[in-house]
């Protein structure tokens, strides 16, 4: 199956660049393109992309802006790639928290690159444990520690919760507990919906900023 891609950066060679990349790999198809982020909500609507690949810096309406827009206006959005120089800049901490499905260095190599898009398209998770550990970690969050408090987790889900914080696929989380791939999926899915979060990321975000996992813990 090909994959439809949005690609949204400012620096026209680098953009090029990306579509050189992708459409290359075979399986992605670069649908449309976007110097800055007031186009894109539109052109997600022309184009109904697979996923959006976007810069997070940007003239105009930069890649935070972009995103909010994206998820309170369009129907069943898209996935979100954020591209970034830097992977410990607040911009992509704000992203990833806001809704970003991942982030993309954009020193990865062209496979890299491929593999994120397919990956979160999948419906994975990109998720990059140490980086979310030391950035959120700085940002203690009283609203976040009531979310969990009334998140009232079980031990079993609380358990699942600090194993995703380490980054471990449900497969590897269902070999650490001894239990079934399905039964790790419905308790991930529980952790969620209770946490009222999006996606793996965001719950991450939250045990961190409610002090639910410390800085310091594996």
């Amino acid at each position: 199956m090909t994959i439809s891609v949005l690609l949204v950066e400012d620096d026209e060679l680098v953009r090029v660049g990306l579509r050189a990349i992708l459409e290359a790999s075979g399986e992605i198809d670069v649908v449309g393109e976007a110097s800055d982020g007031s186009r894109v909500v539109s052109l997600i609507r022309e184009t109904t992309p697979d996923a959006v690949v976007m810069d997070i810096r940007m003239p105009k309406v930069d890649g935070l802006a972009a995103i909010r827009e994206i998820l309170t206006r369009v129907t069943n959005p898209p996935k979100i790639l954020v591209l970034t120089t830097f992977e410990r800049d607040d911009y992509v901490y704000e992203a990833l928290r806001g809704g970003a499905n991942g982030f993309l260095l954009k020193r990865s190599r062209p496979t890299e690159i491929v593999q994120a898009i397919r990956m979160v398209v999948s419906g994975h998770t990109l998720l990059f444990p140490e980086t979310i550990r030391s950035m959120a970690s700085r940002r203690p969050n009283g609203e976040a520690h009531e979310t969990m408090r009334r998140a009232a987790l079980t031990a079993r889900e609380a358990d699942v919760l600090r194993l995703i914080a380490q980054g471990l696929s449900n497969n590897e989380i269902a070999d650490r507990l001894y239990l079934g791939v399905q039964t790790i999926k419905t308790y991930v899915s529980s952790v969620l919906a209770k946490l009222g979060a999006r996606d793996r990321t965001q719950a991450v975000i939250l045990a961190y900023e409610s002090g639910f996992i410390e800085a310091g813990e594996p």
